[in-house]
């Protein structure tokens, strides 16, 4: 299918650590569904520190680090079966000070809107816009006023903070992690959904959350 794609998502953490909590692994990526997670090392940043993108208009994607795919060098490698349960990358979040502003910039650079959401999430971000790449979601979040005065103000740029993946079964992926490194299962935001979330004691460098499909 045409459009905007990932073909790589670059994460500053250890293979290690993903692999104890049941991700497999091909060296330093870990492929799930049609994205390959390169886990590049704490030292490389913080949290997600860029991604690559096929089908783009532009590079320009109101500070979050983007590098245009070479469509000819990409290649399809086999999904591994994860002894988590993981079954595929669900969405990526990116808080911006300025949706608008954030919302045009994607747009410009190919990226295709499927709606904004004008009501309140559970943590208090009032409101969001969502975007098709493929199978995966990009949510932008708009921070709460009080996150844009303790980050400086309005004309910050955007960037990335986690990541949700879809879960074969939630409850049995969340015992096999563990209690106290995973939430139990919760309703979502998402009518008829579950969610999970693993903890601080995870030991991961980005936010990170299972869902039911």
């Amino acid at each position: 299918m045409p459009g905007v794609r990932i073909h790589e998502l670059t994460v500053a953490d250890e293979p290690a650590t993903w692999a104890a909590l049941g991700f497999a692994l091909d060296g330093d990526v870990s492929r799930v569904g049609s994205v390959p997670i390169r886990l590049v090392g704490r030292d490389a940043g913080r949290g997600i520190v860029g991604w690559t993108l096929s089908g783009l208009e532009s590079e320009r994607f109101d500070g979050l680090p983007t590098v245009l795919a070479d469509d000819a060098a990409a290649g399809e490698s086999p999904v591994p079966t994860h002894p988590n349960g993981v079954t595929a990358l669900d969405h990526v979040v990116a808080i911006t000070p300025a949706l608008d502003r954030t919302v045009a910039a994607l747009q410009a650079a190919g990226l295709d809107l499927r709606r904004i959401r004008e009501e309140p999430t559970p943590a208090g971000a009032p409101r969001q816009a969502f975007f098709r790449l493929g199978e995966v979601i990009l949510e932008v979040v708009q921070a709460p006023d009080d996150a844009i005065e303790r980050s400086g103000g309005p004309d910050g740029p955007a960037f990335f903070w986690g990541l949700a993946f879809k879960v074969a079964d939630i409850d049995a992926t969340a015992a096999a992690i563990g209690e106290e490194r995973c939430s139990p299962s919760r309703p979502a935001v998402q009518p008829g959904r579950r969610i999970a979330t693993l903890r601080r004691s995870a030991g991961l460098a980005v936010p990170v959350a299972l869902m039911t499909g």
